[in-house]
């Protein structure tokens, strides 16, 4: 069976995968996060006898001999339901896939590849959600994340620190951050930063970053993390902290699933509000528009708890606008013909969390806020709605596309970090340029972050100026030109080249070497040296493409001793 990956897909692949196929389309197959409620049926002889020979043969050898071997899947059903992600844009089957019980499963199942002659690479997935193909095992094994929560109600635990009065929730890798709101509002609490769509696990958002709205105040979620436990590279299941193996911690954070699968992580939590004020503000002017998100996001914590911003095109109907239901009917029409005049317009999104003990006090403070702000007079619009569905605003809009057949298509995402210094040369190249001819297909989220929110220990990588913005393209290809859009993509990344904007990729994808040694920046040497410790085999996550060849072969100028890391 061949391998689909994305076009100008260069790297030499290991010699274990299957023959690889450029520039082909990979067939619509369901998107498998449904798999979440699926439950596998023991292994039996009389299951294996089904399965096709040549599907046995391509096995690491042993693999059926463990003791987990009951929860390991071969048959081509399953391998072809793992084969492909949220993005559909590649292809690429694992040998086999795990679900696992517990986090020694996992454990053992790394510890027989690690200890094998013959090593096999291993991808922990847990909703499918990444769009390259990050999630994937080509030839290897995928551990189907969510099975260590099935039929379980031990895997969400909230506390208080021992003799201390702060709380956290302990959540298990595999949990949906949707599970983790309902969890701790039970205890009137929250995590204080998210992501706009919950329904992707704990360990997948950590091992990115996981930002939103919420970002400029708290620090994306990675910022908001006290402990993990992590099987490594060799099978070893560690925990870890900013004071108990600091960095495996510090890397964990943001490394893309390269230094461990993360099957538990201790989030802070606060008091979570009742109700949630929301506003949005339409601007015909982009330096008003972004002026305004920066002065939000300085203001101190009596100001807005959430800013993002978008830009609104002239075409923009469901595909274009499904992350909530926000506007009515009449004030979207009134939206689109201003956006008609002027081809586009910019929507500054705001939210002020409040209790209903002070719901009198709220629109006092908001209307204070808005006479700071310079959007079009008379296109403030604003709604109240609970805590929980203003931080689940995304889900409904899926629901409305699934509905019509509009989510299981390909999307070929672009999001990037911009410095603050390059956002306007951004506007004019690409939202007054390369994207003007074209619809959008898709949300196009402009918002600002805060460089002090962020550790720099940790992994993750953003441009090197204290406001940088989150650029995030998500369009949907439901006309079947994923090509296309992902030509756009390709020909943004080039203008930022060209005209010399030192962008971050945010759910980075990259073809070559030096391209993944520019984007890790400073800290790629300290991420090999991490990589050479607790993965040195190169067996986790080998969908993101980053380390090919001998780890020797990627020290960049001067190695760091891994003694001074930390």
């Amino acid at each position: 069976m061949p391998v689909y990956l994305p076009r100008h897909c260069c790297l030499p692949l290991p010699s274990f995968l299957p023959p690889l196929v450029l520039n082909s389309p990979p067939p619509f197959l369901p998107f498998f996060a449904h798999s979440y409620l699926e439950s596998p049926q023991p292994m039996s002889p009389q299951r294996l006898s089904h399965i096709p020979p040549s599907f046995l043969i391509t096995l690491p050898q042993g693999l059926l001999e463990l003791d987990i071997a009951d929860r390991i899947y071969v048959d081509p059903d399953t391998t072809t339901r793992f084969s492909t992600d949220f993005g559909r844009l590649t292809r690429a089957p694992p040998s086999a896939v795990l679900y696992p019980s517990s986090p020694d499963d996992i454990a053992a199942l790394v510890r027989f590849s690690y200890f094998s002659p013959h090593p096999f690479t291993v991808a922990a997935r847990g909703c499918g959600h990444s769009v390259r193909g990050q999630a994937l095992a080509p030839g290897g094994v995928v551990v189907d994340m969510p099975s260590l929560g099935r039929g379980r109600d031990d895997r969400i635990n909230v506390s208080r620190g021992d003799g201390s009065s702060f709380w956290y929730v302990d959540a298990g890798g595999e949990q949906l951050w949707i599970d983790v709101l309902h969890e701790t509002l039970k205890h009137g609490l929250a995590p204080r930063s998210w992501t706009d769509y919950l329904h992707l696990t704990v360990g997948g958002t950590l091992s990115n970053a996981g930002v939103s709205g919420q970002a400029f105040r708290h620090g994306p979620q990675i910022s908001n993390v006290y402990e993990l436990e992590v099987v490594t590279g060799k099978g070893e299941i560690m925990r870890c902290s900013h004071n108990e193996n600091p960095a495996l911690f510090y890397g964990v954070l943001g490394g893309l699933g390269q230094l461990g699968i993360i099957t538990r992580a201790r989030i802070a939590v606060e008091p979570a509000p009742e109700r949630v004020r929301w506003a949005r503000l339409i601007y015909t002017d982009f330096a008003s528009f972004t002026r305004d998100q920066e002065l939000l996001i300085s203001i101190s914590e009596e100001g807005f708890d959430y800013v993002e911003g978008s830009l609104l095109m002239m075409d923009h109907g469901l595909i274009g606008n499904w992350r909530s239901s926000f506007f009515s009917d009449r004030d979207w029409e009134k939206v689109k013909l201003l956006a008609s005049q002027f081809g586009a317009v910019y929507c500054l999104e705001g939210a002020v969390y409040y209790e209903l003990a002070t719901a009198s006090s709220v629109d006092q403070k908001l209307h204070s806020f808005l006479k700071l702000l310079s959007f079009v007079p008379g296109f403030a619009f604003a709604n109240d709605v609970s805590y929980m569905a203003f931080l689940d605003r995304v889900h409904d809009g899926e629901m409305k596309l699934r509905s019509m057949g509009l989510w299981d298509v390909p999307h070929p995402w672009l999001n990037i970090f911009v410095p603050k210094s390059r956002i306007r040369d951004f506007e004019i190249g690409v939202f007054k340029g390369i994207l003007k001819p074209n619809n959008s297909r898709g949300p196009v989220l402009i918002y600002p972050l805060k460089k002090n929110k962020w550790d720099e220990k940790m992994s993750a990588v953003i441009p090197d100026e204290e406001i940088f913005y989150s650029i995030g393209l998500l369009r949907s290809a439901i006309m079947g030109d994923w090509e296309h859009l992902d030509d756009k993509n390709d020909e943004i990344l080039r203008f930022c080249h060209r005209e010399g904007i030192q962008y971050k990729q945010y759910l980075p994808h990259y073809t070559a070497q030096t391209d993944w040694m520019k984007h890790f920046g400073l800290k790629w040497n300290v991420f090999v040296e991490l990589k050479r410790r607790y993965d040195p085999k190169l067996l986790l996550s080998p969908g993101q493409r980053i380390f090919t060849s001998s780890l020797m072969d990627h020290v960049w100028e001067q190695e760091i001793p891994f003694l001074k890391l930390y």
